[in-house]
């Protein structure tokens, strides 16, 4: 439980947290994170290899971009889910919202896993999955940002990096293990049998993940800064929509703006890399006379998780040293890379096996600063009143507006140009937003959350004087 109480040496009053219960919460937060982008991840990779040819058989060049647009679909429903769940956060609390997007999440996945072929249905099976999509979209535009919201305010002011960092652990973790099923269903089935049935194997697998995520979330009480913000305010729990929107534009526009394009920049490098370089490899690079990895291997999810098992070790790194030096030049040093690095990186792609792993290096080497530290930076940019409607709106905008869709504008383009290099060219432009974006930033390293109480852990305070015969005293002289 949060207590208000002076740490010995300070005169000010702070939230003290329990360290079991913060790990609790993180835990929570970042299996829950887990499980939602699992989900929402396999599609990408199963998209060149198995989706396009069972629900746009008929397609010919064109069942790639029609299959991406299917997972760009879902991002026109992020704003909405955002619309609904960050303010219902900010009114009911953080992990009930979280539980149900986990569960939404979950159950339309498992719905995509089951859903006919084009052969079976005709042209009502895309539309199923166009419909499916949109209902992870609308569960994606709560989950996300929530999550966020949730291990900023458990995290203590001095270590908000580093636990940050873990939210998108379980996000890297999540898109790997996606990966790595579906690199093993599509390197131990044959091509009959992954069409026949393999493809759902992974969605299927969405349902445990969903059920421990959900124990956790509900398991855990609300947040510190949300609980300290009920006490002062009970009556903001009926707070309406609109009032909530305009405190937003109207005192926050400086952070919609700046957050929307750091956003931005980190989304297109993690789209561009996780959702587009899968199918790049697998079809776009063959169908333009180039070396790729060959429809239906496994080798380019191969290489997406060596590189992300890779990011895993060091993004906790990361995020610890941004708590020393500041968010600011974890993020510059992310987005210049993205500028310099950005179109070699797509020039390696199509220098055969050795050159497409070095290609993903260097985008998940660009991505990894964003990953690290972007869930420290972003809600310490609103305060409580409106931290998470906030993230949801601004995240779930940018997000459906420019990254979302970039796999399916830089396949629609690539196949209308025959010109490789559009991933380059968006990651150099995000590169751009990024720089300008850090420029105005302001640091929050170290600082409490606005609208909080200065926050720290139990493992954080000195022990407690004890008396003679060695009883710990909580206030000493009594």
């Amino acid at each position: 439980m949060t207590s208000q109480r002076p740490p010995p040496g300070h005169g000010v009053a702070r939230a003290v947290e329990g360290e079991h219960t913060l790990r609790r919460a993180t835990a929570a937060a970042a299996i829950g994170n887990v499980a939602e982008w699992y989900d929402f991840g396999i599609y990408s990779y199963l998209a060149g290899a198995a989706l396009s040819r069972v629900f746009f058989p008929d397609a010919g060049p064109w069942a790639t971009v029609y299959t991406l647009g299917a997972f760009a679909a879902a991002f026109l429903m992020r704003p909405l889910g955002g619309l609904v769940f960050g303010p219902l956060g900010d009114r009911i609390g953080r992990t009930r919202v979280l539980s149900m997007t986990v569960l939404l999440m979950a159950v339309a996945t498992v719905l995509l896993g089951l859903v006919p072929t084009h052969g079976a249905l005709g042209a009502a099976a895309p539309v199923l999955v166009l419909a499916i999509r949109m209902l992870q979209g609308f569960s994606a535009g709560g989950e996300y940002t929530g999550a966020l919201t949730m291990i900023a305010e458990y995290s203590p002011d001095s270590r908000r990096g580093v636990f940050g960092s873990w939210l998108e652990f379980g996000t890297i973790t999540g898109y790997t293990l996606g990966a790595g099923v579906s690199a093993a269903v599509i390197g131990l089935l044959g091509d009959d049998d992954l069409l026949a049935w393999g493809w759902r194997v992974p969605f299927l697998l969405a349902l445990p993940l969903g059920v421990v995520g959900i124990y956790l979330r509900l398991r855990l009480e609300d947040t510190p800064a949300f609980r300290q913000l009920m006490e002062r305010s009970p009556a903001l729990a009926t707070m309406p929509l609109r009032r909530a929107l305009h405190i937003l534009v109207r005192r926050h526009r400086r952070a919609l703006v700046v957050a929307g394009g750091l956003i931005v920049a980190w989304n297109i490098a993690n789209y561009v890399m996780t959702s587009y370089v899968p199918t790049y490899l697998t079809s776009t690079l063959a169908e333009h006379g180039e070396t790729g990895t060959g429809t239906g291997t496994a080798t380019s999810t191969l290489l997406q998780v060596i590189v992300m098992v890779a990011m895993l070790a060091v993004i906790t790194s990361l995020g610890r040293l941004s708590d020393r030096i500041g968010r600011r030049p974890v993020l510059l040093a992310g987005s210049l890379s993205l500028v310099v690095l950005g179109l070699p990186s797509v020039w390696l792609l199509r220098q055969g096996l050795g050159g497409q792993l070095a290609g993903l290096v260097l985008m998940g080497a660009s991505l990894v600063c964003f990953a690290a530290v972007a869930p420290s930076t972003l809600p310490a940019m609103f305060p409580t009143l409106v931290r998470y409607g906030g993230l949801a709106l601004t995240f779930n905008v940018s997000v459906s507006v420019f990254a979302g869709t970039a796999p399916t504008v830089i396949a629609a383009a690539t196949t209308a140009t025959g010109n490789l290099d559009w991933p380059g060219y968006y990651l150099v432009a995000a590169g751009v937003v990024g720089l300008v974006s850090v420029a105005f930033l302001r640091e929050s390293a170290g600082q409490p959350l606005a609208g909080a109480a200065p926050l720290t852990s139990s493992a954080e305070l000195p022990p407690p004087p004890v008396s003679a015969d060695g009883v710990p005293l909580e206030r000493p002289g009594e």
